[in-house]
């Protein structure tokens, strides 16, 4: 899973200590991770980059599956300012990086649009 993912051996195991990675065992007790954890691993590894802690993620993760299998519990005001305060900061990210995909865009444009036959993509 590290290789597959890029994130070290110590940080899987971490996320399992946290209750975030549930990897199978085998009969010699290694790890044994289902080809979805890849997935899981980046969406933690996102929202870890995104500053949320891990007690907040684990409350959040059973949402990035399809459908989501969370059963909401008594979520305490703390949390949902946090969690309120982390959608908007990433919907504020998503509108900039939004902006600037559409600024590089129209300058590839112009840029193409002014090369020669021979050189456009």
């Amino acid at each position: 899973m590290s290789r597959r993912t890029g994130i070290p051996a110590r940080l899987l195991r971490y996320y399992e200590e946290q209750g975030l990675l549930t990897p199978e065992r085998k009969d010699n007790g290694y790890r044994d991770y289902a080809e979805h954890l890849v997935d899981r691993v980046q969406q933690i590894r996102g929202l870890l980059d995104a500053g949320l802690p891990t007690r907040v993620i684990r409350e959040v993760l059973p949402c990035t599956d399809n459908p989501c299998t969370i059963t909401v519990s008594d979520a305490s005001d703390e949390l949902i300012a946090l969690l309120t305060a982390e959608r908007d900061r990433m919907d504020a990210r998503i509108a900039c990086l939004a902006r600037n995909r559409d600024a590089i865009a129209a300058y590839l444009k112009k840029v193409e649009d002014n090369l020669s036959p021979g050189r456009r993509r």
